[in-house]
């Protein structure tokens, strides 16, 4: 698979977890292994590209599953809650 998966999220965030099974739900559904990248929104080392997104979000090739833009705002938890299942398969299919 040419695509890389990344999940941006903090400590505290609702959602987090329910993310993380959705991703492994949804890389099983398309015969994937179940890799990807987490970056800690506290973590000094996490890039800035990423700072703007709300926790959780799950970024394909840099782009947002759920279609939202990187903001300008400190640490959000997302009100749109974990992408689901469905959505994240939609937006690996065009790596298969």
């Amino acid at each position: 698979m040419d695509a890389t998966i990344e999940l941006i999220h903090f400590e505290g965030c609702p959602n987090v977890e329910a993310t993380r099974k959705n991703l492994v739900e949804a890389l099983g559904t398309l015969g994937l292994g179940e890799e990807w990248r987490e970056w800690d929104l506290e973590d000094s080392d996490t890039p800035d590209r990423v700072r703007g997104y709300g926790s959780p979000t799950v970024l394909v090739n840099g782009v947002d599953v759920s279609g939202a833009e990187a903001g300008t705002v400190g640490l959000a938890c997302r009100a749109d809650g974990a992408p689901s299942v469905d959505v994240i398969v939609q937006a690996l299919g065009a790596y298969r």
